[in-house]
């Protein structure tokens, strides 16, 4: 299960968003450092200016006294500086987007332990089943040997003319059938195999199993009932709640104004001076300095209908995702009474199992005695040969059984330790 566990494909997916959520949080917080840009121009450009205003837009803009001449004559220019932008209070926004962050991180968290206990009941399932198949193999080889061993009293008996040559064709079928049993069964378990192998990254001839305890009948489950709120599923749906709360969280605090405190210091170089423009390579170094200090407040005034709007659509995603993990509880629940209820049918059948193979077994042997004694008939020996060959597959599948019930238990209850510990006693 551990080697399921580290191989499997779909751990490694969730692991990995883990890892990004955990790189969201650094992300969120790191809206609490002030921004600081370095700046630095070099260009060649005319020096027409011209007095009056215009919007914000993208074209370059140009400073100094304006000119009276329309002229092409161009002038190096050069800038370098920094500019530093540090948000001091926000009302909270920047601490309910790391909450969001966290949250994110918390439910992929909840996720890697869903997809690991998926994975290793998978994983348990699947070996459960090749341990079956293998049990069913070996019941299906009894079958054929018994079958063998009456075709060879019916072909001595047929040879000495004291049975139908009839009987002899019957008893045949009757073999043939038993080996086509045993093909079934061993296809069943290079299926099981194979998909074993899946889980554990190898390939089918390398899987074995050891059946441990297994193929005794567990221990009653004496472990203390645990709520289905426990399991990953709904831990995970529960975090999906609270990540959406928190999204609405940090919306009721995007409407507050945006303070920040500015600074820049720069430095300027121009080859136009005093209306004059100066050849050579005036203006490929900053000499004029400059500093400022401010503060800005900025309140987006258009933005409360789509804030509201946005605010809405969490709120409804609150709802859905509640109801979402309500209706995960109730089907865990449904799942574990179905669950209780096979394990405690599975074990009564492991407890009725012995009894109806040592009835077979005893149908077989009299069989054989009255065929032998020339009052029975191959029918009856054949159809005591093939209730003995299922009677001890479903012995063998009985305890299984009610191990595959207690793991269904343990699933839905969100924790296969109990199992396991049963298992390795």
């Amino acid at each position: 299960m551990s080697q399921a566990l580290q191989k499997y494909p779909a751990i490694g997916v969730s692991q990995a968003q883990v890892t990004a959520a955990s790189a969201g949080i650094r992300a969120a917080r790191s809206s609490y450092l002030p921004r600081v840009d370095a700046v630095a121009q070099v260009n060649r450009a005319t020096r027409n200016n011209v007095a009056g205003l215009l919007f914000p837009q993208g074209l370059p803009s140009i400073s100094g006294q304006a000119v009276e001449q329309n002229s092409m004559a161009n002038v190096w220019g050069t800038a370098v500086g920094f500019v530093v932008s540090w948000e001091p209070f926000d009302f909270g926004l920047r601490r309910a987007n790391v909450a969001v962050a966290e949250v994110a991180k918390t439910r992929a968290d909840a996720a890697v332990t869903r997809t690991s206990l998926e994975v290793a009941t998978l994983a348990a399932d699947s070996f459960l089943t090749l341990l079956a198949a293998e049990q069913t193999v070996r019941a299906a080889e009894a079958g054929v040997k018994r079958s063998e061993v009456f075709l060879r009293v019916v072909e001595s008996l047929v040879r000495s003319k004291i049975r139908p040559g009839v009987e002899l064709s019957r008893s045949r079928a009757e073999n043939s059938a038993a080996k086509t049993q045993l093909i079934q069964a061993m296809q069943s378990v290079g299926i099981a195999q194979a998909l074993l192998a899946r889980l554990l990254g190898l390939e089918p001839p390398a899987v074995r199993v050891a059946a441990g305890r297994l193929l005794d009948l567990p221990p009653v489950d004496v472990q203390p009932a645990r709520s289905v709120v426990q399991n990953p599923a709904a831990l995970e749906q529960g975090t999906a709640v609270e990540e959406a709360k928190a999204r609405l969280k940090s919306l009721e605090r995007a409407y507050y104004p945006r303070f920040n405190l500015l600074a820049s210091t720069y430095a300027r170089g121009t080859g136009a001076s005093n209306g004059s423009t100066m050849g050579g390579v005036n203006g490929l170094g900053p000499n004029i300095a400059n500093w400022a200090v401010g503060f800005t407040a900025n309140l987006p005034i258009m933005e409360f209908a789509s804030l509201r709007a946005r605010k809405d659509v969490e709120a409804a995603r609150i709802q859905a995702e509640t109801s979402r993990y309500r209706q995960i509880v109730v089907d865990l629940k449904g799942r574990l009474d179905a669950s209780l209820a096979a394990a405690d049918a599975a074990r009564q059948i492991a407890d009725n199992t012995p009894v109806q193979v040592e009835a077979a077994a005893a149908t077989h042997r009299q069989s054989m005695a009255r065929y032998s004694a020339g009052l029975g008939t191959v029918v009856e020996v054949s159809d005591a040969q093939r209730l003995l060959t299922q009677a001890e597959i479903d012995d063998s599948l009985a305890k299984l059984g009610v191990w595959r019930a207690l793991l269904a238990v343990a699933s839905t209850r969100g924790d296969l330790q109990p199992f396991l510990d049963s298992a390795s006693r």
